[in-house]
């Protein structure tokens, strides 16, 4: 018989508050895509306990919790990355980087795109679905695993190239607009 991993015991992994803070900017970025990465896996492993146990309250209380980062946290991530990483790194004269920062830009169009498909599975499970469902269908399983796959090389890319080059080329000027501009978006002040 297959094992399940019980949802009730992950808590909530997208809400554990950051090592960084937003006086350093990239590690706070750095410290997003981990929370991203804890949400993607929270997303496999309700999609695992879905396939094994079927729906319960875990399954909803998962799907809010995924719902409530991409909703909200992952916009503004993505929008820092625009404002603050991608627009120096493009007016910059290497033009293999600005040719991996456009393909990173399409992949915030894509993941915007992939988030309507998945937000719509998981908002069918937030609350108790309907009578006799009993797992995902082959198009709502796509929908989740496109929406995750999008993310892969995405993340290492900024990890591993473009955050670096844009670390090089920010004064300690910009850096501390960057800051301002993070925490102002946010509701919070700068300190």
């Amino acid at each position: 018989m297959a094992s399940s991993i019980p949802l009730s015991s992950i808590g909530l992994p997208g809400h554990r508050a950051p090592a960084a803070g937003f006086e350093a900017p990239f590690e706070m970025l750095e410290a997003c895509h981990e929370r991203v990465e804890r949400m993607l896996g929270l997303l496999a492993r309700l999609q695992q306990h879905v396939l094994v146990r079927g729906w319960d309250e875990s399954v909803a209380s998962a799907a809010r919790d995924v719902m409530r980062y991409f909703d909200v946290a992952a916009p503004l991530h993505h929008e820092d990355e625009e404002r603050h990483v991608f627009a120096p790194l493009l007016a910059g004269g290497d033009a293999v980087m600005r040719k991996v920062v456009l393909r990173l830009q399409q992949d915030h169009r894509d993941m915007d795109a992939a988030w309507v498909a998945a937000r719509k599975v998981l908002a069918s499970v937030a609350q108790a679905p309907p009578s006799g469902w009993a797992h995902f269908s082959p198009l709502e399983t796509a929908a989740l695993t496109d929406f995750t796959r999008l993310y892969d090389r995405h993340l290492h890319e900024e990890d591993g190239l473009v955050y670096p080059a844009a670390r090089t080329c920010l004064t300690p000027e910009a850096l501390q607009a960057m800051s301002a501009d993070m925490m102002r978006r946010r509701g919070l002040e700068p300190g």
